[in-house]
């Protein structure tokens, strides 16, 4: 364990400035409030806040800094107050030891609200400074290289899992790579013990049939450089084992089979040389296609630069290059934390913009599983590179669509983005964007996001965002129908009644506000007798059937399908149909056409879980989907000359699927957007009518 005067000489090396009376205060404190507590390793507790100070020692961070990271964990585990720091140590201190503070104290009742809360609180804190992360990644690191002294397996695993998703990317998002790496590893370690023991051994074994295999590639490496001018120094290593696994899982491939298991970095003085030296190996080796990448003309979205090639060396081995210049590599190992100014809470705009992301995804999703999952989203993926027609960089994962992009430029072109051109050709919104693409996106103020987006986007943002505008809309139309349904409620009580009675409902239901209400309605968690009887007492009566029944139809005008309600699959009713609606209970209106089969099945059995609603198409309603099923000859053109009876009376086929098919006929069942009823009938009657159709009915 650090002592104190070695910790106070750490951090005077770096910044001769910095307040080591601040610094002393803390290490006294800490050690005072912890008293006698132990750790699982049985080593006293105290030891724990200085070994995470030595480590961001090692990341040359301001005083206050390692002061919070002295007593991180006061607040939470001894008798020490939020009031007392900052009277000790100042607001900042206080400021930053309750925001790691918040990241532990969460009791959940399931795993996922856990993780999601903490989640959750982690962003928000490190928004507002960005040092609670690097105390964070720092208190994980070292409760990582202690985890083993753990005695419950599964809690070991739940910590690791916990790392391996949450705070191993987080490291990687704000570029401290070192971290990252070691954090993997460990994980990788409790969560797959057989295959890091495998591959481990595997490793061990290479490196001893080997010899120096390695020494004598960086040193063949460093004299190619030197004879072309370039001073580098060359260095070289086994890749891990946990980036040996993941490699083996994602090419499915066996550890023999991999070619590429030794990476060399080359640090030289200037970029100019980086390119230099990039030159120089790729003309004394092949070079592997697709595995060049320049991370020095377009860096990654933290910040990280680097030229990253592989070759295939003596004995078709292939062989990892990274070449950077010294301030590349202290920013590729230490990220955000190699930019820190002492005693100034700077944060580099440019690289953390990410976190706003991460915070627009907080404010958006509506349940844990939603928060974790777009969270991972933001910080996984492997990135690509993409334009705007004004040359700005934009970073996507891989398979993104330029429904993400629109999303990652402003939320508001995502939301009304109707198509995109991508290198200047009009594509659909379901395109996947390649590496140096230039997209445009083609917007109208009237478009809103559709629920057949969810198909197309990949991102946390742009899930997040379209998902929260399907809930606003839902909930508005649900409020809407709840409304129509309540007023027509009214209409059948047994008096009028007065402007207060609402209100006394909203007290006897224990409904907060009217919407709660209307949409409770709209989704049947209250029945009308329920509603009718906290209106007005005694008027719905003991008897459900002496409830009187719906006075007027429902007009379903001006609401979405799939939102407020669903027009039924089974029977494809269209605005001209006699309709009827289904409610059951939390679940919206399905609306049936009169002569559907599946109604009269339900007329035949009892289910006091439906209640039919009497509903109407209301005035000049147009626009649904209908199914038809066409038997046409089966002779060439036969499906051209359909389209184009169809395309003629202004209809759109959404789908077409092949029911049967002989060697004389065929039958299609085919999805068409029509206007209404007589709109539909005209298109059956003019098929009807083709030489090729045999026969056209409505299914």
């Amino acid at each position: 364990m650090l002592r104190q005067y070695e910790l106070v000489d750490r951090v005077l090396d770096y910044d001769p400035q910095a307040d080591e009376a601040l610094l002393n205060r803390a290490y006294v404190f800490s050690m005072k409030a912890h008293g006698s507590q132990k750790r699982a390793s049985g080593d006293p507790y105290f030891s724990h806040p200085i070994e995470v100070a030595g480590i961001l020692t090692d990341l040359h961070l301001d005083d206050e800094t390692i002061a919070t990271a002295i007593l991180h964990d006061t607040i939470e585990d001894t008798v020490a107050t939020y009031d007392e720091i900052e009277r000790l140590f100042g607001p900042n201190v206080a400021r930053l030891v309750d925001g790691v503070t918040k990241l532990s104290k969460i009791e959940a009742q399931t795993e996922s609200e856990r993780a999601a809360e903490n989640l959750r609180k982690f962003l928000l804190a490190m928004s507002d400074d960005i040092r609670v992360l690097l105390v964070k990644l720092a208190d994980r690191l070292h409760n990582m290289r202690t985890l083993h002294h753990i005695a419950k397996p599964e809690k070991r695993r739940r910590i690791a899992k916990e790392t391996m998703d949450i705070y191993a990317p987080l490291a990687e998002r704000i570029g401290m790579y070192e971290f990252m790496k070691e954090m993997q590893m460990l994980s990788f370690q409790q969560l797959e013990p057989e295959a890091y023991e495998s591959i481990t051994l595997r490793l061990a074994q290479m490196k001893e049939g080997g010899g120096d295999r390695i020494a004598k590639i960086a040193s063949g490496l460093k004299l190619l450089m030197s004879r072309g001018g370039v001073d580098a120094e060359v260095t070289g290593r086994e890749k891990s084992a946990f980036s040996i696994f993941r490699k083996m899982n994602e090419r499915h491939i066996s550890f023999e089979q991999l070619s590429d298991v030794m990476a060399f970095r080359a640090i030289v003085p200037t970029e100019e040389d980086c390119y230099r030296a990039l030159g120089l190996i790729h003309r004394r080796w092949p070079m592997v296609p697709g595995r060049f990448k320049d991370y020095i003309s377009t860096p990654k979205r933290n910040g990280y630069r680097s030229l990253h090639t592989s070759v295939i060396h003596a004995d078709n081995a292939r062989i990892e290059i990274q070449i950077r210049t010294p301030e590349m590599h202290a920013e590729a190992d230490f990220g955000l934390a190699a930019h820190w100014t002492y005693k100034q809470a700077t944060r580099h705009d440019a690289q953390v913009s990410w976190i706003r992301d991460l915070v627009e995804i907080l404010d958006t999703s509506d349940s844990p599983e939603e928060l974790i999952e777009h969270t991972k989203m933001a910080m996984y993926q492997d990135r690509i590179f993409a334009f705007t027609p004004k040359g700005e960089l934009i970073q996507l994962p891989k398979g993104a669509t330029p429904i993400d992009f629109a999303y990652a430029v402003h939320t508001d072109l995502g939301d009304q983005a109707v198509g995109a051109k991508l290198n200047g050709r009009v594509v659909p919104l379901s395109t996947v964007i390649s590496n140096g693409d230039q997209v445009q996106i083609l917007r109208s103020a009237g478009q809103t996001p559709q629920a057949n987006w969810l198909n197309l986007a990949i991102t946390g943002k742009a899930l997040a965002a379209i998902r929260r505008h399907l809930r606003h809309a839902e909930r508005d139309e649900q409020v809407t129908l709840g409304t129509k349904l309540y007023e027509d409620i009214v209409r059948r009580l047994p008096a009028q009644i007065g402007p207060d009675a609402l209100t006394h409902a909203l007290q006897r239901l224990k409904m907060p506000d009217e919407a709660h209400l209307m949409i409770a309605i709209a989704r049947r968690t209250l029945s009308d007798a329920a509603v009718m009887e906290a209106l007005m007492p005694g008027s719905a009566g003991a008897d459900v059937a002496a409830v009187p029944p719906q006075s007027s139809a429902i007009s379903i005008k001006g609401l979405t399908p799939g939102v407020a309600y669903d027009l039924a699959q089974c029977c494809h009713p269209v605005p001209g149909d006699r309709i009827v609606g289904l409610r059951r209970p939390d679940a919206g209106i399905e609306v049936h056409a009169i002569q559907c089969p599946v109604l009269a099945e339900l007329a035949d059995r009892t289910d006091e879980e439906t209640d039919w609603v009497d509903v109407s198409w209301g005035d000049d309603s147009e626009g649904a989907t209908a199914r038809i099923s066409v038997m046409v000859k089966n002779e060439p053109g036969a499906l051209g000359i359909l389209a184009t009876i169809i395309g003629q009376h202004k209809a759109n086929i959404i789908n077409v699927r092949l029911d049967t098919r002989d060697t004389r006929f065929h039958t299609n069942l085919i999805d068409v957007e029509v206007h209404d009823l007589q709109h539909l009938m005209r298109l059956i009657a003019a098929l009807r009518a083709a030489d090729v159709v045999s026969m056209v009915e409505r299914v």
